[in-house]
């Protein structure tokens, strides 16, 4: 039987503070965690080619930083949707955050809260949407899926609405599940106690600990194969919400949401856990912006580890970045404390970084920081 997790043996203070990378944060949470918990976190698709590359691709782009240039004052505040937030940042849609902690994602929200970025809940979440909202303190969007039942879908975004959601983000890029080989070897299925619980419909309190290998037998009910961009169109008919689409790698992609009423993009390849082989999310990046060319916001996750990756990322014209695992591994190490460290180093690698290439503000990072 699978069971729920106890509560961390949460870290110190002293020792959050000596964890100076996202690398170090993931080798205490693999220790933390179960090891179907942690393969369902760290894996990706097939052979995790793309997972792989998520990264490297970022790594790989050179910063050709600026002298001479007074950074002695540097802000990484910025504006997304109209709200000014601490530094581009989000927290990445990721499901089941009770596999990491207790307190699954309420302490995620309040990490959140206090590094001062926005989280974007997953559909799949272990704890339902109107809590999280309840405990949030700054912006919380909420991820969607448009599965077979059209009506529950409409009735999901509407109660994003009225539990004070900022924004939807549709994900576009799972008409199937990926093969996730990590889940199958691991035997992995939502634990006993735990539900996907936003997805429980009207007088059904279950189910509980969702039974098959692997996600696309667990969970393949949430999904639809026929998903076309006749859908986004009537989603964004269906709430008073910006919604953004996940899940883009190309720049007709991008082109045909903004024309069926997406308010924003999100390049992303659902973190090398769907088709491997898919584009690391740095190449697909300039394509989309060039094809956005300033319309709506472009988002990416996929990868970034660090505040460098976080600049190379806004001076190929990104809006902001979204992080995912990272948090998860934060969550696992020391629940709120462990996922608001994160979230700190990630902002204070980024505001170093912003003055080793000369950048003392959000809007000093562009594309020439990366071609000599």
């Amino acid at each position: 039987m699978t069971t729920a997790p106890t509560s961390p043996a949460h870290a110190s203070e002293a020792a959050l503070r000596q964890m100076a990378s996202v690398a170090a944060f993931e080798e205490a949470a693999r220790a933390q965690l179960t090891p179907m918990a942690y393969a369902y976190y760290a894996g990706g698709a097939g052979a995790e080619r793309t997972l792989s590359r998520n990264a490297e691709a970022w790594s790989r782009l050179s910063v050709w930083y600026r002298v001479m240039v007074d950074v002695s004052r540097r802000s990484t505040a910025t504006t997304l949707l109209g709200q000014r937030i601490a530094a581009p940042l989000l927290v990445a849609p990721t499901a089941l955050h009770r596999m990491a902690c207790d307190d699954g994602e309420l302490a995620t929200v309040r990490a959140c809260g206090a590094a001062g970025v926005p989280m974007v809940l997953s559909s799949l979440s272990t704890t339902r949407m109107e809590d999280v909202c309840a405990h949030a303190t700054g912006p919380v969007l909420f991820q969607l899926y448009i599965g077979q039942d059209r009506p529950f879908v409409r009735d999901l975004a509407q109660r994003a609405e009225s539990a004070g959601c900022a924004a939807i983000e549709l994900t576009v890029d799972t008409p199937v599940w990926g093969l996730r080989e990590r889940e199958q070897r691991t035997g992995f299925r939502v634990p006993d106690g735990m539900g996907v619980v936003n997805l429980y419909r009207e007088g059904y309190e279950g189910p509980t600990g969702h039974s098959g290998v692997g996600i696309a037998q667990a969970l393949g009910w949430t999904i639809d194969a026929s998903l076309s961009w006749r859908d986004l169109e009537w989603l964004c008919a269906q709430t008073r919400l910006p919604v953004l689409v996940k899940g883009i790698c190309r720049a007709d992609d991008a082109r045909h949401a903004l024309a069926s009423g997406a308010a924003g993009i999100v390049v992303s390849n659902h973190g090398g856990r769907q088709l491997d082989g898919a584009p690391a999310t740095a190449e697909a990046l300039p394509h989309v912006v060039d094809a956005v060319a300033g319309r709506a916001p472009v988002i990416v996750d996929g990868g970034i580890r660090c505040g460098t990756d976080i600049l190379r990322a806004l001076a190929l014209g990104a809006a902001a970045v979204q992080v995912g695992r990272p948090v998860l591994w934060g969550l696992a190490v020391a629940g709120e404390a462990g996922a608001r460290r994160v979230l700190e180093l990630l902002v204070e690698d980024l505001s170093r970084s912003m003055a080793l290439g000369g950048c003392p503000d959000v809007a000093s990072v562009t594309r020439d920081l990366l071609s000599p």
